[in-house]
Order: C-alpha cells, then structure tokens, then sequence
C-alpha cells in the first residue's frame, strides 16, 4: 500500500472536511501517499485525482462542505463510465480508496471494486444517519444542532402570534433527524416515514395540545407519506377554523455550518482507522461507531441492511406531551 485515495460522495455533510484531513494527515505520518478525487465519482472519471500535502488540509477541520468537492455522477453508474475512472486510478497507481458518503456512494465502490480489484475502505458521511451498522453518521449531529436552534427560533415567533407551526426537515427516508429534534425542541408533534400519518388524529392532538398555550409545534420528515410541512398544513386546515397555521422549510441550511465537536471527533477517528485498516490489507468495509468506539463491519452488510430508529422515543414524546 503506496497510495491511497479519499473522495466525499453524494450529499456534503459537516465533518467531511475533518475526515479527509484525518486521511491525509494520517498517510503522510505513516509514510504513504495521499490523493484527493475532486468532486466524487464524476471526477474520477474525468481524471482529476491530485496528490495531497499538510498544505492543502490545514485550516480545514472546521469548516463546513467538502473542500475535495462533491457530485451524482450518472455516467459512474455504466460500465463505460466506470472503466474510465479505472484509467484514472491506475495512472496514479492507487493502491487504496477511501470514500466518505452514503449508502449509495458504497454501492457504486463495491462495483468498482470487483471491476479493478481496488482496496476500498467506507465511511458512513451522511446527515439523515440512515446507514446500517453505525450509531452516528458524520454530519448527523451537526445536522440535528442545526434544527434544534431553527426550531427554537421558530417558537419565539409562533409563541408572540399563537400560532401552530410545521417545520420541514430532511429525512426522506428515514426520521431520525426529524424525531431526535421534536425531543430536544419540546415540539408537540412529529410526522415520520416510519408512521402512518392520520390527519384526523394530528387535528385532535394538536387541538388538545395547544389548550391554554401560545403555541404548538410539528416537525414534518419530508419523506413523510402524509407529504411535506405545507401539504400537511393544507390537509389540517379545514379542521382548524380559528388556528394561525403556518409553515417552514428548512432546506439545506441543515447542511451548512461548522461541524459540532462530536462530529470532527468522530470524523477524525474514522479518517485515521480507514489508513490503518489499509494497511492491514483490509478491504471492503465500512467503519461505524458503537457508542465510543469505532468497529468494522462489511460494505454490504451496511447497504444491504436499513438502519431502524428507536420507535421508543416516538413512546416518549408521547408520554410527554400533557393534554389540556
């Protein structure tokens, strides 16, 4: 093992940045060669793989976005696309890949994998935590910090006007980020892909919820199968004369920002471990994390697997909510 490369795939997370300098950082003590593949998979086909030094990493650990660049690559998805990301890996001699992103960049590195017989090492970079095998993904807790103090915000304006208000996030498929903000902000609903959405249910809680108070608030996952914060509102409003309804999207703020604590941690840690396994001759796995400690299991054990949320703390928020 003489070369290895890191690229950042699919959506940017926050933390990206601490893992590729991690990777970096971490060949160059060991005595290898790092490259960076500039903007994913679609990069790799068009040959822009440049080698890394201390300079192009330093003062980066804390920023936000990837600074290797990130794009969905159809082309990588065809044979012919493929083969001329080989071309590329192999004019640079790489010996190793690290790729930092979600289940569907693991994907398109196992192909490569078999195609080039490559050493490939995955790091779930994803801010929805929708990967299998892992308790936190890097972005995640950047990602949820940033809904929480929107979410706060929100409240002080929907407390001065007595308003109900539905907040969209991201999760589509999954409703962690969604579930974990309801129980940091005090919100008095969430919606879920996970759950059914009963409409006639919500206006009931809702109604009971917002009894004697100036405000209520629903987080909304916009993979909900209800649809996002403004259809709900739509399909609530005719049950709610006499309610302020409104709506938020939050969009991509979530993942914008400086990384938290946690996540450069985390990041760091997982950069460093996918250069050792490396160099232990190690391939095709993915690091996770299981509380403080980082493990390893197999690439498609992650991708062939959906990560399940704790369904106890919908219980919770439940428990917790007092009726009128």
């Amino acid at each position: 093992m003489k070369n290895i490369a890191v690229l950042t795939s699919g959506g940017d997370a926050p933390g990206m940045n601490a893992c590729v300098r991690a990777v970096v950082k971490t060949c160059l003590s060991k005595g290898l060669t790092p490259f960076g593949v500039m903007d994913g998979y679609q990069g790799m086909i068009e040959g822009r793989i440049e080698k890394l030094g201390y300079g192009d990493v330093d003062n980066i650990i804390q920023r936000g976005g990837t600074v290797l660049g990130t794009a969905r690559s159809q082309e990588f998805l065809t044979a012919e696309g493929r083969q001329k990301a080989i071309v590329h890996l192999k004019e640079q001699a790489i010996d190793g890949l690290i790729i930092v992103g979600g289940d569907g960049s693991f994907k398109g590195a196992t192909i490569l994998a078999e195609e080039m017989e490559i050493a490939i090492i995955g790091i779930p970079g994803t801010i929805d935590n929708d990967i299998a095998g892992t308790d936190h993904t890097i972005g995640y807790d950047t990602a949820l910090n940033t809904v929480v103090e929107a979410v706060d915000k929100i409240r002080d304006t929907a407390s001065s006007h007595h308003r109900v208000f539905f907040i969209e996030v991201m999760g589509r498929n999954a409703g962690f980020i969604a579930l974990n903000a309801a129980l940091a902000s005090g919100a008095e609903g969430v919606l879920i892909p996970e759950e059914v959405t009963d409409i006639p249910l919500l206006v009931k809680q809702i109604k009971e919820q917002n009894k004697g108070k100036r405000s209520s608030i629903i987080i909304v996952a916009e993979g909900d199968d209800g649809g996002g914060a403004k259809e709900i509102m739509e399909q609530v409003r005719p049950f709610m004369d006499g309610y302020d309804l409104r709506y938020s999207i939050l969009g991509h703020v979530q993942r914008g920002g400086n990384p938290s604590a946690f996540d450069r941690i985390l990041a760091t840690r997982m950069g460093g471990m996918a250069v050792d396994l490396l160099m232990k001759g190690e391939t095709n796995l993915m690091i996770g994390s299981n509380g403080d400690r980082l493990i390893s299991q197999t690439i498609l054990e992650g991708i062939n697997h959906s990560a399940t949320l704790d369904l106890e703390k919908l219980d919770l928020l439940k428990d917790l909510l007092t009726k009128g």
